[in-house]
């Protein structure tokens, strides 16, 4: 009898050990998931006018060719499908729409551009399809107020641009400004966060501005217009085709203003070195992530590991180039959030587990940078630190400044 009183709690508290355990296994899928393969998506402008930003897809891609190398994400391998939309929203729309509809993908994975991803934005949110880590910085992308199904990744455009405004107006507070931007929401969104970052003073120190088309074939009578304002400061809010003609022309015209160059456009392979490294002396910009050409980093674990990675996953691609070292935190992040998720790969669990980072570390960022989210910041990383091109390499310059 009392053997009997003694087995019968203990029977019982295995019993509901074992009763449990089914719900603690329990595997919930969205789209495009199965036991052993997680489907997502982007579009990257391979053909077009900012096809240098291809090389973004070309890192996400090989990121995950060694992260399924390696078993995969809680043993399931990432299938990325990457498809060209030449960076024109209406081809966005369209090979976006065969990634919901027709290759049933789980998520949008950093899909590059603001005007595209602007094209989708509405759409992937009706249908509550996670739109994560989009390469580009506007603004728009952290509201989760109104767009629960989007989120940023690099620090908002109009940051940066309040942050060269401050840099200006420390050690350049007399100084005529003339300014070339994209005419769109991105061109448009870095001009806001410098107009914000002078204040009242932005009225008078802007002497001129002019924008382009992406169609254009080159700017080059834009910066002749700019150099005639009389600017001897010049911010240069383009992307990388465009900002390598900006930089080459105001050179070869003579015109020697102090140049701030946004950080979507900084790198040095993809546009300093089209331009002419001598022609891209002294130029400021800002970056909240590692140089792979820094020399300061050559013994860092993080860079070498990166190195390491380029030559067996990415051996074609340029070292120099700094869109692999962004495609490859990116990849990190989203790798993060996916093992997060478990079995539980629903998409609203993604965007549980995307909202809810807190202080990631990634090796390719600057030291003390860390990735952070919450239900209502969906702005990952909000600090950068200004740099200056010395004719080889970006020299850091100043303190990290942001959130």
């Amino acid at each position: 009898m009392k053997l009997k009183q003694i087995i019968t709690p203990a029977a019982l508290a295995i019993g509901v050990v074992l009763a449990s355990a089914p719900a603690f296994a329990a595997k919930h899928y969205g789209p495009g998931v199965t036991d052993s393969e997680i489907k997502i998506g982007q579009c990257m402008p391979y053909s077009g006018p900012a096809s240098a930003y291809g090389e973004f897809g070309k890192a996400h891609e090989a990121y995950f060719k060694m992260i399924n190398d390696h078993g995969g994400i809680n043993g399931r391998k990432v299938d990325l499908i990457s498809l060209d939309d030449g960076y024109s929203p209406p081809k966005t729309v369209e090979q976006t729409r065969k990634l919901v509809e027709q290759d049933n993908v789980l998520l949008i994975f950093g899909s590059l551009g603001t005007p595209t991803n602007s094209a989708v934005h509405k759409y992937l949110n009706a249908k509550k399809v996670p739109q994560l880590f989009v390469a580009t910085g506007a603004t728009k992308w952290g509201d989760p107020k109104h767009f629960p199904w989007t989120m940023g990744w690099q620090p908002s455009y109009q940051q940066e641009g309040r942050i060269y405004a401050a840099d200006i107006l420390k050690n350049h507070p007399h100084a005529k400004i003339g300014v070339l931007y994209q005419n769109d929401d991105y061109g448009k969104d870095y001009l806001k966060g410098l107009v914000d970052g002078l204040g009242a003073k932005a009225k008078t120190m802007i002497v001129k501005e002019v924008s382009y088309e992406t169609s254009e074939p080159t700017i080059d009578s834009q910066i002749v217009a700019l150099k005639g304002s009389g600017a001897d400061v010049f911010v240069n809010i383009t992307t990388p085709k465009f900002a390598a003609q900006a930089i080459r022309q105001a050179y070869d015209i003579g015109w020697k203003p102090v140049q701030y160059l946004n950080n979507v456009s900084n790198s040095i392979g993809a546009v300093l070195k089209p331009a002419g490294l001598e022609k891209s002396v002294g130029i400021i910009s800002s970056t909240y992530y590692k140089d792979a050409a820094d020399p300061q980093w050559a013994n860092d674990p993080g860079m070498i590991k990166f190195k390491e990675w380029m030559k067996k996953y990415l051996p074609n691609g340029d070292p120099s180039d700094n869109f692999n070292v962004i495609g490859y935190a990116q990849a990190e992040t989203m790798e993060h959030v996916l093992k997060a998720c478990g079995n539980d790969l629903t998409r609203a669990n993604i965007m549980k587990q995307a909202a809810h980072i807190k202080n990631l570390e990634l090796g390719l960022l600057l030291p003390g940078l860390k990735v952070n989210t919450t239900p209502t910041d969906f702005f990952p990383l909000g600090q950068l630190q200004l740099e200056k091109f010395d004719g080889k390499e970006w020299k850091l310059i100043g303190s990290v400044m942001g959130k």
